[in-house]
């Protein structure tokens, strides 16, 4: 029993060396292809797709419709000059909007 046991911690080596951690690649993000143009698929999807979402902002846009920041961001300007759409927030970095109600009482 005690040879066996004087045996084990020998076969494993340096168990520093062993166990080192390996660092990670990292994981690289496909480049996204969102809409650079505004189309007339494009803007019809925005025109009716935008105005439903409950929260709607630039990044949004983007992420939901597949299209490019400054088209997000003149879609917007276009949604609330014809009050599909209502301001929340008027902030330099991120403008918030939400959809219109109507109220049919």
């Amino acid at each position: 029993m005690a040879k066996a046991k004087a045996a084990a911690p020998t076969s494993s080596g340096g168990g520093k060396a062993a166990k080192k951690k390996k660092w990670s690649k990292g994981k690289v993000k496909d480049k996204a292809q969102h809409a650079v143009t505004l189309d007339k698929p494009t803007y019809d999807r925005i025109l009716k797709e935008a105005p439903t979402f409950r929260f709607i902002s630039q990044s949004i846009l983007i992420e939901r419709l597949k299209i490019n920041g400054s088209l997000a961001r003149v879609a917007i300007r276009h949604l609330e000059k014809e009050g599909a759409i209502k301001r929340i927030v008027h902030h330099h970095g991120q403008l918030i909007y939400t959809r219109s109600t109507t109220s049919s009482d």
